[in-house]
């Protein structure tokens, strides 16, 4: 029986050529098939083309096709997030050279649960994720010393994004508080924070009002005695706000709390010298959730909690003795277990470092910069249009708008016969009462006029 070739190897290159050939072939002619930025006919229609494409999941005999065959329907079926009518979620277009660094994991293949998996990436690892968590903290964090000499110094490790990140900062706050300590956050704050407290048995949380859609400080004044892990958002979800971080940070300092705060969104823009002053308050936080594949365009995953204390994350410690043997500990080898609740772990830092390397500050500034002047721009043109209502100027790059004078059931139905249509795609959120549109532009390529476009788009497809 002939052997497959493997990816790695001394045929690894001459293999992967024309594989690559017609991954790329292939994903043209579905890009060509679905023709827009999501395949129309709605779930059914979607579902019935995937069936006839794959027919035997696991036939008897194998198919030279399959690749072309299945990544021509992936692409054919797939939303487009660097089509400009795609806009719905904190869903980026990646970055081709992220892209093509994550080739060089996938053939690679190492894992970083034991240094000898992975001897470079797990040190460049150490590397840009101690250099992420001092954009966060700076050099010298609050209460630390000089980061020099300091054992407090700041430390992030990678996560699989949002969801993650947060369940481990609640986890270090558990660890660190007790089991007693509760969870505060806002009615804007992200689900995974509830959902996190709930799966490591924590005390109910305890929701505060968010006027305005962000998180009222007056509301920590009046907080019950006992353990509290205050959480912060740096970029909602549902809008794109950002809570009042310093006057927060004051509180929960006076009250003894610890400081969560959630920016998988909003932290972007901290390579913009532009935007920056918006995170002011962030470097107060115990810990940070990051996510690079929003404001970062980065192919998913690649999320990181940044950790003001260094010495928070012995609480993740753990031994095997096949992965990190004391003596092997001892004579030098790098311990990694305790650097993920994962055991088995991608590098997904790599795709990161070759992007900071290869774009520099300058280059990912431009790129937030772009993306927030996008949403400015599709602001004015909802705010000078006559049949639509604007909900507020974005903070960074979501913008919340409506037809005018549309009830909640007519917004709900355009967004679907849109996706249905296969025409755009747009989100959907509840703000003061009623069911607006969402755009979230994360395409830095974006023109004005497809934002015009778009707007048309949706005009054209509302009843009057």
């Amino acid at each position: 029986m002939h052997t497959p070739p493997l990816a790695s190897g001394p045929e690894g290159r001459d293999a992967l050529r024309p594989l690559l050939d017609t991954v790329l072939d292939a994903l043209g002619e579905g890009a060509r098939l679905r023709g827009g930025p999501l395949p129309a006919g709605g779930p059914s229609e979607v579902a019935e083309r995937v069936r006839a494409e794959v027919g035997d999941v696991l036939p008897e005999e194998g198919d030279r096709q399959a690749l072309h065959q299945l990544v021509r329907a992936l692409a054919g079926g797939s939303a487009d997030p660097a089509n400009p009518l795609c806009a719905a979620h904190l869903h980026c277009p990646p970055l081709a050279v992220a892209a093509a660094a994550d080739l060089a994991v996938s053939v690679l293949n190492p894992s970083l649960d034991s240094w000898d998996q992975a001897p470079a990436a797990s040190e460049l690892e150490s590397l840009v994720t101690r250099h992420l968590a001092r954009e966060v903290y700076g050099e010298t964090p609050r209460g630390a010393g000089n980061c020099a000499t300091s054992p407090h110094r700041p430390d992030a490790l990678m996560t699989t994004g949002g969801t993650e990140s947060n369940q481990l900062a609640l986890l270090l706050a558990r660890e660190t508080y007790g089991p007693d300590v509760r969870l505060v956050c806002g009615e804007n704050a992200h689900h995974s924070l509830p959902r996190a407290a709930w799966l490591l048995g924590m005390p109910d949380p305890i929701i505060v009002p968010t006027p305005n859609g962000t998180l009222d400080p007056a509301a920590l004044e009046t907080l019950p005695p006992g353990p509290l892990l205050i959480a912060a958002t740096a970029g909602t979800t549902d809008a794109g706000l950002i809570d009042p971080l310093p006057e927060i940070a004051r509180l929960s300092a006076a009250r003894k709390a610890r400081l969560h705060i959630d920016a998988a969104y909003g932290g972007g823009l901290l390579f913009s010298a532009r935007h920056r002053d918006k995170l002011t308050g962030i470097d107060s936080a115990d810990t940070v959730t990051l996510d690079l594949h929003k404001l970062g365009w980065q192919p998913v995953a690649a999320g990181l909690l940044a950790v003001r204390d260094s010495n928070d994350l012995a609480a993740l410690n753990q031994r095997a003795d096949y992965l990190n043997a004391d003596d092997d500990t001892e004579a030098g080898l790098p311990d990694l277990l305790g650097r993920s609740l994962r055991t088995t772990r991608r590098p997904d830092v790599f795709k990161i470092a070759v992007t900071l390397k290869t774009l520099g500050r300058t280059g990912l500034a431009a790129l937030v910069d772009q993306v927030c002047a996008q949403a400015q721009e599709f602001a004015q043109l909802i705010d000078e249009h006559p049949g639509f209502e604007l909900h507020e100027p974005p903070t960074i790059s979501t913008v919340l708008f409506r037809p005018t004078d549309a009830t909640d059931d007519t917004v709900a139905a355009v967004r679907r016969r849109l996706l249905d249509e296969g025409r755009a795609v747009l989100g959907r959120t509840r703000a003061d009462g009623r069911l607006w549109l969402k755009a979230t532009l994360l395409n830095p390529t974006t023109r004005p006029d497809d934002l015009a476009g778009l707007l048309n788009i949706v005009e054209g497809t509302t009843p009057r």
